[in-house]
């Protein structure tokens, strides 16, 4: 896993322009702590981080090719999964490597292949390829948009990077927000192509990007499809359980210490089962780890959601399959750490965090990479088989709004009553994110001929996969990536995507429960505590001392008197979460979210310094 950046300019000479495009590679070093490397020709530039993975003493980057024509250069991040059988492929096509890494299979692929090499990787990637023979620029994302790829047009090119701090390191942009960009951040839902930064786009998921003289343009090369489901319950388990099964055998490949990320819930627990009896072939033993509070177990107070804390759980998972388990945690005063969020903020570009959730996120993984390089995780299932409640609350799945804020906000009407007066009544965010759900309903799959029931679970579903999904992994991505951890997620395979997205609702839930197909799939490697619990989600710390921390921290914000960040929040609402004795109003959502909304929002100002185009 790595960090990719990169510049193309047709009217200049960039062989004088190796500073700035250092500074650019410089922004990704995070992301590969192991190496990095450039690569400049007339009109293009390519920087690269390494985390070696695959392939420890080779595959190093830029890697190049020379033709009889002119030299092709790649730029690459992530892991094709199947990259072995290419790489046979292309042999028996005359193809000579001189490596082992997949790198160069995908090098080698676009030689013979062309533009359609995409159409045979398996994987989670995006890269960068400047093709000189033809003075084209090729940008990829994988199919779900696991791995992020950012670009920035220019007068005579463009800019582009892993993420947008490596094209804001270049000085031709300027940090730059406007009402669209903060309308993103405030209604916190992902939409395909939104960067947020003026100026800048989002590679999305499934598509390429060209460029050439004649100027730049997208196009998908894959799509989510709805086609007829034939297949009865047994039929369906056995064929879901031979789809997991393949993906997390294809994603253990590793020449580095790996592990699974294990909450004790049916989808971590999956994950962790299938690696466990894949490695046990071999003869060795799963690291697990999983993150928890001080006191967590002992004062856990269930909510209606949050129906039991996850560390039981996940102990039981790990003898009944032998893994040897970590169980990191943490105290309030580490969670509520300001140099965390700060490291949280600057991790994402953006002030879009969930708090604790990201805070735990980051601290966990920054524990894992002292013993793994690479984590399995099981990021994606609730969304391809109606894992959240809100799937199964009738007065929230047929509301017209997005189904997740709906749920948390308790209604669809999507007023942020924590914005500046002023904001407020510019962003309009009701229309905004009516006018955002409403897009993305109306780009649902269908067959033709299916009812409204079958129409509504389609919808759901799609919601969940396009505009759910893509935060969730964007989190995990930015936050791994921060500690130099590479997290990969076998239910994000796009066969299984394709498979989940058409079995008919009343399969998902045959015995009345949340993902009932896919427990009937993973029976055989998830223990029956585990196949009996009621999903629990991600979890938060309940100790009011993490709340009180946050109230001191916003009152040293108030204190100051030009503090930018209340141009964004409403000072009278801030005064009223910061003021507010500790206890149930406290930790109340709404609540606690305006105080982690206030700091995250203070700190991106502080270290971006954004032009706020409002």
């Amino acid at each position: 896993m790595c960090g990719i950046t990169g510049w193309v300019s047709y009217d200049a000479d960039l062989t004088g322009q190796r500073d700035t495009l250092e500074r650019m590679t410089a922004t990704m070093t995070g992301r590969g702590p192991d190496a990095g490397g450039t690569w400049i020709d007339h009109h293009a530039a390519l920087g690269h981080r390494r985390l070696s993975i695959i392939d420890l003493a080779g595959g190093a980057q830029p890697m190049t090719a020379a033709t009889a024509d002119g030299t092709v250069a790649l730029t690459y991040s992530g892991e094709v999964y199947n990259f072995r059988e290419l790489r046979a492929e292309l042999r028996a096509r005359g193809h000579r490597f001189t490596t082992a890494s997949d790198t160069e299979v995908v090098l080698r692929g676009y030689l013979e292949w062309g533009d359609t090499l995409v159409d045979r990787l398996n994987g989670m990637y995006a890269f960068g390829l400047w093709d000189g023979r033809t003075e084209r620029l090729l940008l990829v994302r994988d199919r779900l948009g696991v791995k992020p790829l950012y670009y920035h047009p220019t007068p005579d090119g463009v800019l582009f990077g892993s993420e947008p701090k490596a094209i804001l390191a270049h000085p031709g942009v300027r940090p730059s927000v406007d009402l669209d960009g903060l309308r993103e951040i405030m209604l916190g839902v992902k939409t395909p192509g939104a960067a947020v930064w003026r100026g800048m786009r989002e590679l999305p998921p499934a598509h390429m990007a060209v460029l050439d003289r004649s100027g730049l343009r997208e196009r998908s090369y894959w799509q989510l499809r709805a086609t007829e489901h034939t297949d009865g319950r047994t039929a369906t388990a056995g064929h879901l359980a031979a789809l997991l099964e393949g993906s997390v055998r294809e994603q253990l490949v590793a020449d580095v210490p790996l592990c699974t990320l294990l909450s004790g819930g049916l989808d971590s627990s999956a994950i962790t089962g299938l690696a466990a009896r894949e490695l046990a072939y071999g003869g060795e033993a799963l690291r697990s780890f999983s993150v928890d509070f001080v006191g967590h177990q002992e004062h856990f107070v269930p909510d209606g959601h949050n129906v039991s804390p996850d560390t039981a759980y996940a102990r039981a998972v790990a003898d009944h399959v032998g893994a040897r388990h970590t169980n990191l945690v943490l105290d309030p005063a580490t969670l509520a750490d300001e140099e965390v969020r700060r490291a949280c903020v600057a991790a994402r570009d953006l002030p879009v965090g969930r708090g604790d959730m990201d805070h735990s996120l980051l601290l966990l993984f920054r524990a894992v990479r002292a013993h793994s390089t690479v984590a399995l995780s099981g990021e994606g299932a609730d969304e391809m088989f109606g894992g959240y409640w809100w799937f199964h609350d009738p007065a929230i799945s047929v509301s017209t709004g997005f189904p997740w804020l709906t749920a948390a906000t308790g209604a669809v009407r999507q007023e942020r009553g924590f914005l500046s007066p002023d904001l407020r009544k510019s962003l309009e965010m009701p229309e905004f994110a009516e006018q955002r759900y409403h897009e993305a309903v109306s780009a649902t799959p269908f067959l033709d001929g299916e009812g409204v029931d079958r129409r509504r679970s389609r919808e759901l579903l799609y919601l969940h996969l396009t505009r759910s999904l893509g935060g969730m992994l964007d989190r995990k991505d930015r936050l791994s990536m921060a500690a130099g951890l590479e997290v990969r997620v076998p239910f994000c395979d796009h066969r299984i995507v394709e498979y989940a997205y058409n079995i008919p609702w009343p399969l998902h839930v045959f015995d009345g429960r949340e993902k009932s197909i896919l427990r009937e799939a993973t029976r055989p490697v998830v223990p029956e505590v585990v196949q009996r619990r009621t999903k629990s989600p991600y979890p938060m710390t309940q100790d009011v001392r993490y709340v009180e921390a946050l109230q001191r921290q916003a009152r040293k914000v108030l204190g100051e008197r030009d503090a930018a960040v209340f141009a964004l929040v409403d000072h009278r609402a801030a005064t009223r979460a910061a003021d507010t004795p500790p206890g149930a109003s406290a930790n109340a959502p709404g609540q606690r979210l305006l105080l982690e909304k206030l700091l995250d929002l203070h700190v991106w100002l502080d270290l971006y310094q954004p032009d706020l185009v409002i």
